[in-house]
């Protein structure tokens, strides 16, 4: 039987774990509580170290260390970019830059490592501004504010690194966009790319899109407002000349191209591209592709991508919980109840996958919470309408003290 390795520890994992296992052995590392209670192999092994038919890396951290190059260096099949890859995620000034230079629509931008330049950048801006941290921040780097005080205030946190270290003594000021967001997950496997369907991320940690921005407190998919004609837009003029410039760069990629897409007044403007399946986009498209995972994420890392599987025509939605505090202050320890000995819903409801972002076990095999985002209770129904009215259903059997989610994911869309 066909052996993979998933590298991580979130729901992401979980999610690519659960839909690989439908036709593979799979081992997670390290993996936690919660995806062991699954019925799958977590184990505290570096991946260098473990044999496998195929190895698919979750985060952006160990693809921005070149995890992908030494396992290939090993000989061993990889989905995931090497270090120059995942330098358009690794960097935003970077990524931009790249942007420029490869023709890719995408917000006018200034890059900034002192403050005095940043602020007469932003002196001839219309707000809103936008403040990006350079570096890699758990998809927390990002300020959007009409603030000129706050704008600043941002600017200076980040540049003298008190907000993100290292990471965020250089900063990529940009022009705000108008329109609808959209997260489109591109396979690359090389030369050729195909898209899955689109799905939409919600960023925010308060209803409405209010509070602090995260690491995602909800998802679904498919996206019903973007069309056919939109996702081919999108691939011709902004995934389409990226892929030319990694070529003309000598990058062969060999992964995820995540594409966060505004589609604007203006036509489609790349936000950002992260490299890797996105979080928590990954649980509400890994159940829309069936049994197909292994098969289509091996011709990926095999440089033989052909024709993507159909979607099965369902919908998904995704919601996240998350512990007291997150995301600024996130607690852990706290007993969540409404789950069985299997990390699943002790009262099952149709259509229900809990994937497991940050939980651990105590003595008495409790599941506690243990970091920011915590669950990620995802739906499949044969409408968005039908998927919503599930997760939502489900959310209401797990409870734990302090719990932080959204009332609105999907809401105007079903």
């Amino acid at each position: 039987m066909t052996r993979c390795v998933v590298v991580g520890s979130g729901a992401r994992e979980h999610a690519l774990a659960w839909g690989l296992a439908k036709s593979a052995e799979v081992i997670v590392t390290p993996g936690n509580a919660g995806i062991a209670a699954h019925g799958l192999t977590c184990v505290d092994v570096p991946a260098t170290e473990l044999d496998a038919d195929l190895f698919v890396i979750g985060p952006e951290l160990p693809l921005t260390q070149g995890l992908a190059d030494e396992l290939r260096a090993q000989g061993k099949l990889v989905l995931g970019p090497g270090l120059d890859g995942a330098q358009l995620e690794a960097s935003k000034a970077y990524m931009k830059q790249f942007l420029h230079d490869a023709g890719v629509p995408t917000a006018a931008f200034g890059i900034f490592d002192e403050p005095e330049g940043a602020y007469d950048f932003l002196r001839r801006m219309t707000p809103p501004y936008v403040i990006k941290t350079d570096g890699l921040a758990a998809g927390k780097g990002v300020l959007v504010t009409r603030d000129w005080d706050e704008a600043c205030a941002d600017v200076r946190d980040k540049l003298s690194g008190s907000a993100f270290g290292d990471a965020g003594t250089t900063v990529v000021i940009e022009e705000g966009l108008d329109g609808e967001e959209c997260s489109l997950l591109v396979l690359c496997d090389g030369t050729r790319a195909v898209p899955l369907v689109p799905a939409q991320d919600f960023k925010r940690v308060g209803d409405g899109d209010t509070g602090a921005n995260t690491g995602g407190m909800g998802a679904y998919a498919p996206m019903s407002a973007m069309s056919d004609v939109d996702v081919e837009r999108v691939m011709s003029s902004i995934v389409a000349p990226t892929l030319s410039e990694l070529r003309r760069r000598g990058i062969d990629f060999r992964g995820v191209l995540y594409a966060g897409v505004m589609m604007s007044s203006k036509g489609p403007q790349l936000l950002e591209y992260n490299v890797r399946f996105g979080d928590p986009e990954t649980e509400v498209l890994v159940p829309l592709y069936g049994g197909d995972l292994l098969a289509l994420l091996s011709a990926v890392a095999s440089g033989q991508l052909g024709v993507v599987p159909a979607a099965s025509g369902q919908s998904a939605v995704t919601v996240v919980l998350s512990s007291h505090g997150y995301p600024e202050s996130p607690r852990s320890g706290d007993v969540i109840d409404g789950l069985g000995d299997d990390g699943q819903l002790a009262l099952p409801i149709e259509g229900i996958t809990v994937f497991h972002a940050g939980t651990s076990r105590d003595d008495e095999g409790r599941f506690l919470t243990n970091g920011g985002r915590v669950l990620a209770v995802t739906a499949v129904g044969d409408s968005l309408a039908q998927a919503r009215e599930r997760a939502y259903a489900a959310t209401e059997q797990i409870t734990f003290d302090g719990r932080v989610m959204r009332h609105d994911i999907a809401r105007s869309a079903s």
